[in-house]
């Protein structure tokens, strides 16, 4: 199950990225919001965060205007690990090697083609589980 969330400005391409994890075939729970109508960004990063890191969901995907606030609020959690991506490299990176549970992005910097391309290397690439990683890992989550 992939838990997913946005504020306003990242409502449309949430819409969009729900629309592909179906064609994926994949499960998701959406924490909102449910409109471009003004909301606040770390309720909603927030909530997605903890769905991580309690289990519920496997992955997290969080969209603002940036990605940069909510990436900001999921971090907050203890345990979440997000990292916003503008690119497949970084996605791909920060699962390898930081075992990234969260992935944030900016609606109003990255468009919905990228986008969709991001979330499955995010997705499908697996953590590396190599010593020096999870030890880094480890660092951070002390």
């Amino acid at each position: 199950m992939i838990a997913i969330g946005c504020d306003h400005a990242g409502f449309e391409l949430k819409e969009d990225v729900k629309k592909h994890l179906v064609e994926r075939g994949l499960d998701y729970k959406d924490f909102g919001c449910n409109s471009t109508s003004s909301v606040d960004y770390p309720e909603f990063g927030k909530k997605v965060a903890k769905s991580v890191v309690s289990g519920e969901c496997e992955k997290g995907i969080i969209i603002c205007g940036t990605g940069i606030g909510i990436s900001i609020s999921a971090n907050k959690v203890k345990g979440a690990r997000a990292a916003l991506c503008g690119d497949c490299f970084s996605a791909e990176a920060t699962r390898l090697h930081n075992d990234a549970n969260i992935l944030a992005m900016g609606a109003r910097v990255t468009g919905p083609g990228l986008a969709m391309k991001i979330v499955d290397t995010f997705l499908d690439t697996p953590f590396s589980g190599e010593e020096r990683h999870q030890r880094r890992i480890d660092m951070i989550e002390g």
